[in-house]
C-alpha cells in the first residue's frame, strides 16, 4: 500500500470560516472527509494532520517518515519563511507537493515567496480544495512513475 501524510498548516484548522470568498466554504472536515475518499479511489491510504505549531508539523513528519511515501502539504503562512520545515522535507527524503487554495503568486508580495517550493516536486496553487485533489492525483502518479493521469 502506497502511504500519503496530508498536512494542513497554521489556520486551516478554520476552512470554512476563515475568509471564504479566499480559502472557500468547505471546512477541514469536509475536505479530509473527500481526500481520504479520493485516496481510497486512487488505492492509496491516506494520513491526515492540520497544526497550528511549526514544531508540530516538523514532529508529524519525522514520526511518519517510515511509514509515508509522499507527502501533499499546505504549509499556510509557513510557506514564507519556514526554513525548518523545508530542512524537515529535504531531511526525510519523500516526493512532497506544495497546494495552495489561492493563488499566492497574485496576493499580497509576501505570499509570492515560498521557500518550501524548491524541495517539492510540484506546487499546485489557485484552485481551490481542487489544489490538494490535483496534488494527490500528481504524486501518486510520480510514486507509480506514470506520466499521465489516465494511468491511475
Amino acid at each position: 500500500m502506497t502511504n500519503i501524510l496530508i498536512i494542513h498548516g497554521p489556520n486551516l484548522n478554520l476552512l470554512g470560516e476563515r475568509e471564504p470568498e479566499v480559502y472557500g466554504s468547505t471546512t477541514i472536515f469536509q475536505l479530509n472527509q473527500m481526500l481520504a475518499q479520493k485516496a481510497r479511489e486512487l488505492g492509496v491510504e491516506a494520513r491526515f494532520f492540520q497544526n497550528n505549531s511549526e514544531g508540530k508539523i516538523i514532529d508529524f513528519i519525522h514520526k511518519y517518515r517510515i511509514w509515508a511515501h509522499g507527502i501533499i502539504i499546505n504549509p499556510g503562512a509557513l510557506t514564507h519563511y519556514s526554513y525548518s520545515l523545508r530542512d524537515a522535507i529535504v531531511a526525510v527524503s519523500k516526493p512532497a507537493i506544495e497546494v495552495h487554495l489561492s493563488d499566492i503568486h497574485k496576493r499580497e508580495p509576501f505570499r509570492k515567496i515560498s521557500v518550501i517550493k524548491e524541495v517539492c516536486i510540484d506546487q499546485i496553487v489557485g484552485l481551490g480544495i481542487q489544489s490538494y485533489f490535483k496534488g494527490l492525483e500528481k504524486l501518486v502518479m510520480h510514486l507509480r512513475g506514470t506520466a499521465s493521469h489516465d494511468k491511475l
